[in-house]
This record gives structure tokens, sequence and C-alpha cells, in this order.
């Protein structure tokens, strides 16, 4: 994890704008360099620094003796780089994973570059040689990027919306700031005055399609094939490899476990997996509740069964609503399921960096969307409408599960990994027949549950425990977040504000006062911003208005409708 920054043909003085890249310094609490680009004076890279991967070599932009016109300035980790190093015989003057991107474009060029990488990426990379700026992002966007252009060709590039929201250029119309489409890079022409001109944006990867990297990397196991066994044989060598991989890190690694199956099936894999690579330190878990929630108790059944070193954080609906603002601010979100769902990771993030030294945090995110998990894909009026809810949901995860998983654990300078997204693993899922995928005698998730039937891994009432919401399960039994938020909200909106909310918000209206609370926050920090939430959370196929699982008729289903 860390913060990417650039400049390209800035009007203004770099030295005044530069403070802008210090409002992402959360990202990258190590280390951070400015620096401008020698023949065009009015361009600079700005990079925050976590250090996970080679201490030594590790500042960016990266820059090698064997391309000294290439300057890459990335945020993430590529999982397959000394593989493809040995591959493609690459000759490396650093450790870092990163450096595999100088040698793939050098060697095939930007179009086939990013198909080869295996892991989570935003890039930047400069080529002064040929007068080219790129841009690239992973194919469910796990590591953001922003942009802002201007009409005369100033580009501007951030990890977080707030390192541009106060760039100040010449032109008299406001520029967007947008956020960069996942599984794209774009191609801009360079001139000498430092502007740039995009001349083209493709798209690299979809998540449905089997990524190119897979060829190199042959699976020992895979069979071929829709039989129940060779499909759960497949799902289970495709999981653990996506967890296996994810253990590069020179720092250490903890996972956050709800108690629920995605995070405990993650946590125990990661478990098992620690044990075996023989790491020198026991995998640290968290969870977050109060002392009643069902999520707590859970999650201590799961560590004290997969012998994790569990941490327990306690949470209050009072101290929750004290961190609200907050959260809105590092989100850049007004979508209300997600602010709601990200103030207890946001607290749980804060105690990992000042209590422990887990840096690299596991996370059961994109498995809810992958493998159907949400209680309303019940309702889907046929295996093919859930099959397509699913895709849409993971092509939307930029702007809500993961846009906070990414946030929140930034904002206090930790590094998210979230194996349910692996590109190999989410393919070969959404390859599988529709109605296989679909919920089954009343069981959200039944495959992924399936699966690991038997297998010991974690205990069988948790591998058939109900979806809870995140931001339902980890609350009091006696009065949830949810209850205590609304309480609060009542006490700081009126009817009449509610009834003016078109008016007053005329792109995306709140309908709720929790909404209006929420949109009056983000107003306040992000004036005239709005179009960074393009619509709100909502379940499909039932009469809501209201995101929260809790509201929905059918959270607890006993039987298949």
């Amino acid at each position: 994890m860390c913060g990417i920054w650039a400049l390209f043909g800035s009007d203004e003085c770099l030295a005044a704008q530069c403070t802008n890249a210090m409002k992402i310094a959360h990202r990258g609490p190590d280390a951070f360099r400015f620096e401008n680009v020698n023949g065009f004076t009015n361009c600079c890279f700005g990079f925050h620094r976590l250090a996970i991967v080679d201490q030594l070599y590790g500042m960016q932009p990266l820059r090698v003796k064997k391309f000294p016109y290439l300057w890459l300035c990335y945020n993430g980790e590529i999982y397959n780089h000394i593989r493809l190093k040995e591959h493609f015989e690459f000759d490396y003057q650093t450790k870092v994973d990163g450096e595999i991107l100088l040698h793939l474009y050098d060697r095939f060029g930007i179009e086939k570059m990013p198909t080869l990488l295996d892991g989570v990426f935003a890039f930047i990379l400069l080529d002064t040689a040929n007068k080219k700026v790129f841009l690239g992002r992973d194919t469910y966007g796990v590591r953001p990027l922003f942009r802002l252009l201007t009409d005369d060709g100033f580009l501007a590039v951030s990890s977080e919306a707030k390192g541009l929201t106060e760039i100040t250029h010449s032109m008299s119309t406001p520029a967007k700031i947008t956020p960069f489409p996942p599984g794209h890079f774009e191609e801009f022409d360079l001139k000498l005055t430092g502007k740039v001109k995009s001349v083209q944006m493709e798209r690299f990867h979809c998540c449905t399609d089997e990524p190119k990297h897979a060829s190199y990397n042959n699976l020992q196991g895979l069979g071929t094939g829709f039989e129940l066994e060779t499909v759960k044989s497949n799902i289970r060598i495709l999981f653990e490899n996506a967890v296996k991989k994810r253990l590069m890190a020179h720092r250490r690694i903890g996972c956050l476990l709800s108690g629920g199956l995605d995070s405990s099936l993650v946590a125990a894999t990661l478990v098992k997996l620690a044990k075996e690579e023989e790491l020198q330190y026991p995998i640290q878990t968290f969870a977050i509740g109060a002392d009643d929630s069902p999520d707590l108790l859970a999650a201590r059944k799961v560590a004290a069964y997969i012998g994790s070193e569990h941490h327990e954080v306690n949470f209050t609906p009072e101290e929750g609503i004290r961190a609200v603002d907050e959260v809105i601010f590092h989100l850049e979100s007004f979508d209300i399921t997600t602010v709601r769902a990200s103030v207890g990771m946001y607290l749980i993030s804060k105690y990992i960096r000042e209590k422990t030294d887990s840096v690299v945090i596991f996370s059961g995110e994109g498995s809810d969307e992958l493998t159907q998990g949400y209680i309303y894909f019940h309702k889907a009026p046929t295996p093919k409408a859930g099959a397509e809810e699913s895709v849409r949901l993971l092509k939307e995860l930029y702007l809500f599960d993961v846009l906070r998983a990414d946030r929140t654990t930034a904002a206090h300078g930790l590094e998210l990994r979230a194996p349910f997204l692996d590109h190999r693993f989410t393919a070969y899922y959404l390859s599988l027949p529709a109605e296989m995928r679909a919920p089954k005698n009343g069981v959200e998730k039944h495959l992924l549950r399936e699966s690991f039937k038997g297998m010991n891994l974690i205990p069988d009432e948790i591998l058939w425990r109900r979806k809870e919401a995140f931001s339902d399960g980890m609350t009091s039994l006696k009065k949830s977040w949810y209850a205590s938020l609304q309480e609060h909200i009542e006490s700081e909106v009126n009817d009449s504000q509610l009834e003016k909310a078109d008016k007053l918000f005329p792109f995306n209206p709140p309908k709720t006062k929790e909404g209006f609370y929420i949109r009056q926050v983000f107003e306040k920090k992000y004036p005239g911003r709005s179009e960074w939430t393009p619509h709100y959370w909502m379940p499909r196929w039932i009469k809501a208005t209201d995101p929260s699982a809790r509201t929905l008729s059918i959270y607890k289903p006993d039987k298949d409708e």
C-alpha cells in the first residue's frame, strides 16, 4: 500500500501544488519523495511509501539503469513477478516487484504488459524517450486511482481524490476528478510543454475472462468439466493458491475475522499456509464488536479452532457515531451502506496500527459479490439473472466494498489483501454453470460452503452460518449499531430538511434521514463532488429503501422462498 501522485503540464508553481500530495500521506507512513522530471520542468511525481517488499530499493519513482528514460510510480503487489522474471530471463536491478512492469513494457509494449500482471495495482508510467504517459489499474480496482484532466491537457493523478481537490490550473472551467476505470489502461502523448493528450483507453481484462498470466503458472491437480466433485476440488485448489501467493511480504501479516464464512475461510487457510511456509510468527486475527455481538462470539470460536493469536476490539455505538465524519472524509463517498460498514473497519484498522505490528491485512472482501452471498440473491428470478447480478456487483466493487476496504485500512497505513478477488479464482467461479452458483435449499453461497465441507478447516456451524451484514453483526443483540445510528440521526435531521432533499441535492438525492445526514457531511468535505457516488448500493428484486440486510423481510429465510 502506497500513495502515488503525479502532475504533467502544471501551469502553477510545483512547490505550491506539492502540498496536495501531502493529503494522501496516511497511505505511506514510512517515507516520502517528491521528484521533478528532467527536461520537463512542469512534471513531477509524489510518492508516499509503505515498505512491504524490498526495504532497500523500494523508493519511487522507480528507475533502473537499463531504462533511464522510464519513470514508474505504482501502488500494489505483483504476485507473479519472480515467475515472470525467470520465464523471460529479465535482468533485474532491484528486488522490487514493480520492476517487472518496466521489463514487460520494454519487451511487449503497453497493450500486453498489464495482462501479464497477477496482482493488484495502480500505476503511472512515464516514457520520456517515446514521449508517452500511461495509467493503469487492476481488474477490480483493489488499488485506487483518480485522474483530473483539463481541456488544455494538464493531467493530475492521485491514489485518492482528496489529493486533487485543490490542484490549481489555468482553465476557467472546473476540471472533473474521476476514478480511473478498473481493468483499463490509458495512453497519453506527452508534449514538450509537459501537457498531454489522451490517445487511447483500452480494457485489458474483464473479470469473466481467464487472465493471460494463468498460462505461466501451471497449477497441479486442476480438473476439467463441471462434475460437482471436480468443481469443489478446483475451488479449494484455486482459493488456497490465491491465499498462498499473497503471503509475499517483509512485514507482519494479520487477518480481519468477523466470524462469518468468508473471513473464516481466509483466516483458516492463512494460518494453515503460514505454518507450512514456516512464518516466524503466529498469525494475528482481529474482530470488532460489542460484548454480546454475534460476530465477536463467532470469531472467538473460529480463532480458537484455527489457533490464531486473537484480538478483540470493543465497539460502542457512541464511538462509531464519533468516527462517522472521519470515515466519510477517508471514503470520499456518501453511499449509505458503505459508510455504515466502514465505521467498524476503520476502528479495527486504527487498533491494528496503534496496538500491533501487523501491517499486511487479509480480508474476505469480494466473496459476497462473487459467490452470491447477499440475502437478496434468494429472490433472483432465475439462476441466469443471479449470475448477471454477480458480475454487475464485481464490476462495481471499486465504488463500494473494495473502496471501503482500501480507504479504511489505508487511513491507518495498513495494506489490505483480498484473496477472494484473485483473478484466476474469480474467473473460474464465474465460468461455472449459473445453476451451480445459485443459492440452494435456502442457503446462499451453497457451492462455496459445499466445497469446504468435510475439510475440517473451520467449525461446521461457521461453515453454514447465515449472512450477517458487517455493520449489523458487530453490534449488540439488544440494540444494533444500525438502531443506535438512526437514533442519533433523528436528533440531527428533521422531517422538513428531508422534504427539501431533492432541491438541496438534485443529483442522487437521499431518501432517508440517514442518507441526508451522510450527504451533508460529504458535501461539507467535498462540495460539488457528488458524481463520485454515481448511485446508491441497493438490493435488487425486492422493494427496499434501505440497504441494511436487517431491514429486509427476507433477512433470515428459513426455507427457500
